[in-house]
């Protein structure tokens, strides 16, 4: 999940370890993600401009402490994230925005069940290399489905990750189904290293 730590948030660096070491496919990193990941993916997500914004994997609400800054004013964001303790800790740290515990792949209905048939931007936490590509599979076709035409998708991946199988499986998968599909440089200030994978549908 996408998590970050600065020192002040409030956010517990031991607890997200723990998290990780319990559910290292849910979680899909021993450290927690820097504020320029965290500038990078919400940037070129198109949050800004957005008037409906989802955030998969939404971890502990760290990664989204950055995105609501860049929120306009009128939109609608709501997070998602199936790990029932970091459901709690988002909930503590950001009681004033919405997260559903659940899948990411019910995004088109949880959209329509706050009246949008569709989204503008999609900022993604999920370890995609750490899935299975049936579980990719399924997590990309609810972005398609939720996303409108121009809508954008943006996401991170491990350097470590890039190179697996299952890593270069999903950046095809990106340039395959989507208009318009690329990567940023590489994060050198995260730990781990990461690089910003996006897409427009």
């Amino acid at each position: 999940m996408g998590l970050l730590y600065d020192g002040d948030s409030g956010q517990n660096p031991l607890g997200f370890f723990k998290q990780f070491l319990a559910h290292p496919k849910e979680v899909g990193a021993f450290a927690a993600s820097s504020k320029y990941l965290a500038d990078t993916v919400t940037e070129v997500a198109g949050v800004p401009e957005a008037e409906t914004v989802v955030e998969f994997g939404a971890g502990t609400g760290t990664i989204t402490q950055v995105l609501q800054k860049k929120l306009r004013e009128d939109a609608l964001f709501f997070a998602l994230e199936i790990n029932p303790e970091f459901v709690e800790a988002f909930r503590n740290c950001l009681p004033g925005l919405e997260i559903v515990e659940g899948s990411a792949e019910d995004t088109p209905r949880f959209l329509r069940e706050r009246g949008r048939e569709t989204c503008d931007s999609i900022v993604s936490g999920l370890p995609w290399a750490a899935f299975d590509e049936p579980l990719q599979d399924r997590l990309l076709g609810a972005a398609l489905d939720s996303l409108r035409p121009g809508g954008k998708f943006a996401t991170y991946m491990y350097i470590s990750s890039v190179v697996l199988p299952s890593g270069r499986r999903f950046k095809k998968k990106l340039e395959s189904r989507f208009s318009k599909a690329g990567r940023s440089r590489v994060c050198w200030k995260n730990l781990p290293p990461a690089i910003v994978y996006w897409a427009e549908k």
